[in-house]
Formats: C-alpha cells, structure tokens, sequence
C-alpha cells in the first residue's frame, strides 16, 4: 500500500511515517517548508513534497494521513476526498498503524518523551515511536523486527484512547490542551482514566492528585518515599543522576533532577514485566539523553548553550532545578535563561504560573509568542513580568562562540560566557543552533 503524510514534518507524524516504511509500506509526505527533519527523511528514501499543493495527490495513493495542524482547506486534503482516497486524521491512523502490536503506552502532561525514551532504552529489543529524538538511535524511530513497540501515547487530542496498550505508563495528569477538552476537567479527567482501563497492566505516578485518587489495580510509585537520590554527577562532562529505587538497588540514568529519577523509575517497573533487574541496570546506560531536553548544544571557552522543549511553566521549573545543580557542578554563575512562549493560549491559562516560575538572579530574554497557529491575542508581557527586569528580542543568532540577541534587526546585546538555556516548543531550537 502507499501511504501519504500531510504535515510529515510534525514529530508525531514523522514517526508514523518513519514505522510504517520500515514495515514495507511506500510511504510519501509534504508539508509547508523544508526543515531539517524533512530533509532527514528524504535521505532515509521518503518522497517529500515541499509546498503542499493538490498536485502532490495522486490516484496511486491508498490511504492519506494527516496531522491535527492540517486545517479542512488544505489543498492536499481536499484533493484526496475529491478522489475518493481514504482520508485519516493521525488519531484515527493509529489502530492500522499499531495493529497487532505488544504496546508500552507511555502518556502524562510532562516527562512522556523521556520516560518513552528511557524505556526504549532498556527494552532495546523493541521497536519504538517516541515524540522526540533519542540521541542512542538518532531518530523519533527504532524499527525491530518484534511485536513490542514502546509508544509515546499523546493525551493532546485524546489520541491515546485509539490505542490498545499492553501496558500503560503515567507520569502524571496535570491539566494541559484543555481547549481540546472544551476545558472540562471531568471530560480531561475521563480520558485519562479510559486510557488506564484499556491496559493489562498499569504504571502510574500516585503522587499525581488525580492518579492517587484512582481504584485502580496499577503499579504505583510513590517517588517521595520509593526513590533516594544519591548523587549528581559529571561522567565525560555529561551530566548523570544516581539513584534507589525500592529494594531494587541502585540506578545511575543520564540526566540531571529528582523528574529524571521519577521518569526513569516508571519506566524502570514497567521494563521489569519483560527483563530482570540485572538487564535493566545494564540497558538503562544506553539512554543517552532526547534532543531538545536539556540538550547542550553549544560547549564553547567560557560559554555553554542548553536547547530544552520545556513550554509549561512545571517543566520550566524542573529543568531549571536542574540547570542550576549543573551550574554548581561546573562551577558557573552567570546564568541566562532565553524563553519563547508557545501559544498564546498556554500563556494566559498559566499566567499566573509563568509569572514565577523563574529565578531571581537568572537573566530573563523574552522572544515573540510562536503562535502555532492560533491568532495573535494581547498579553502584557512587559507588565507581567517586570520583576524579572526581562530583555525583550526578536530573534536569537549563533555566532562564533557567543550568542547575539537581535532587535529591529540590529545586535541588542551578546553573551559571549556562562550558561544559556533556551525555553520553547517553537523554531528557538533552530535559532540555538545556528540553523536558518
């Protein structure tokens, strides 16, 4: 069968795309600009259009999935129906795509991409589909020639519920997407709770207030009294965290923070459903980290640069836990933290939130709102957070060992030494390397 993808650039359908290749289907995809993931994909043997247009659509073409950005005007999506194609939104594709499947389903507001990570890490036998890039295989992709997939579960549409995992992991269930859930708690909390009741066996964070609350039968950690941190430490210059875990020993995972402990004991117990403790502790170091989490992108003289995908102010605060345990480590203190707002929407829901989840005594950059296709709406960011005496830009630019903020085009500043984190789900992650 041949499969086209529109919005194959997205990291969720990219994956798709990426799996259902290695299983034998040919497989094509568009979207609206070339980045560097679409040229990635085109070098693995995908066709990619680039513009979408109704051109691109042709009778050979069995089924067209499209991603939840796709809006019902799209030409490609248009042309499809217009010809009979069979047309699937992404949610609705995940049944054909995981049919037949042995699935770890990992879902949450926060932690998923890494717990999904770790777990593939440690289930090394396993295929994987993860919304992120594992830096121990290079893609959001590992294809093996098995029944077991570890699967990253997205709550945002409640796609996860198109699923029928074998085993499903939560990390927690705070509040998030909920323009999805026509900002329902009860509708948002159900989702949840159908997602847990279709697996065999559940993994949950008990800790979480709406997870706790649950009669359910689940493995529960409870990380406040099941995990110790022992230490943070620096192997290689990469930054590692070790760990007990239970009576089960002890862990060291890379990553810095008690949320990389958390992550990875979920994943910890659900892997002990398929190995022994002595694999896991062995498996578990080939995780090396996810592209955009806490991603040092940039180690120069005097000057380190951090990518991290954070766009919730709980992980904002989180991974600057975690930022300044490596600053203490590596002996810096001067410390600027780079962030561009994801979605108006997301701001002004966690307003309040955003306010103060910054340190004092951080230098705070505020670039333009990435709209992610919502329509401008007004939020006093200068009001808002003028006790952090915030420098507002428009753009960031790698240059040779520093980083140049732009103004109205011109050099506004440059940092040239100490650490520099950058906040954001939209194209600040191009802008911290260099990419145009």
């Amino acid at each position: 069968m041949k499969l086209h993808f529109i919005g194959i650039g997205g990291i969720g359908l990219s994956g798709l795309a990426r799996f259902m290749k290695h299983e034998g289907y040919e497989v094509s995809g568009s979207d609206i600009k070339w980045t560097p993931l679409l040229k990635k994909l085109q070098q693995e043997g995908i066709k990619v259009f680039v513009p979408q247009a109704a051109d691109n659509i042709t009778q050979d073409i069995d089924i067209v999935i499209y991603s939840a950005a796709i809006k019902a005007n799209n030409p490609e999506l248009l042309a499809a129906k217009k010809a009979g194609i069979r047309t699937l939104s992404r949610r609705e594709a995940l049944p054909l795509i995981l049919s037949g499947k042995k699935i770890y389903a990992v879902a949450g507001a926060h932690g998923k991409s890494t717990t999904s990570a770790i777990l593939a890490s440690i289930l090394n036998n396993s295929s994987a589909i993860i919304g992120a890039e594992s830096k121990e295989f290079g893609s959001n992709v590992r294809y093996k020639q098995t029944e077991t997939v570890v699967f990253e579960a997205d709550e945002s549409d409640a796609s996860f519920l198109q699923i029928e995992p074998h085993c499903a992991v939560v990390t927690n269930a705070e509040p998030e997407h909920m323009e999805f859930y026509n900002h329902d708690l009860d509708l948002f909390y159900d989702a949840y709770r159908e997602f847990l009741k279709k697996a065999k066996v559940r993994v949950i964070n008990a800790e979480d207030p709406f997870l706790e609350s649950l009669d359910i039968d689940a493995i529960k950690l409870y990380p406040s009294r099941d995990i110790r941190i022992i230490e943070h430490f620096l192997e290689d210059d990469e930054p590692y965290i070790r760990f007990e875990l239970r009576d089960f020993g002890e862990f060291a995972v890379w990553g810095f923070g008690k949320h990389i402990a958390l992550d990875a004991s979920l994943a910890i117990l659900a892997a002990m459903q398929e190995l022994g403790l002595d694999e896991i502790k062995r498996n578990i170091k080939n995780y090396r980290g996810i592209k955009k989490r806490f991603d040092i992108v940039a180690k120069d003289e005097g000057l380190i640069v951090i990518d991290d995908y954070a766009h919730h102010p709980t992980e904002i605060k989180v991974t600057l836990s975690s930022l300044l345990e490596y600053a203490k480590l590596k002996g810096i203190k001067d410390i600027t933290v780079v962030w561009q707002p994801h979605k108006y929407s997301r701001v002004l829901d966690n307003l309040k939130e955003f306010m103060h989840c910054f340190p004092h005594g951080v230098k705070l950059v505020i670039l333009p709102v990435w709209a992610a296709g919502e329509e401008p709406r007004d939020i006093d960011f200068a009001t808002h957070f003028a006790h952090y005496n915030p420098l507002f830009i428009d753009r960031v630019k790698r240059s040779d060992r520093s980083l140049v903020l732009l103004k109205d085009q011109k050099e506004a500043h440059m940092i040239n030494k100490g650490l520099v984190i950058g906040f954001g789900a939209g194209d600040i992650t191009y802008q911290l390397r260099g990419i145009e």
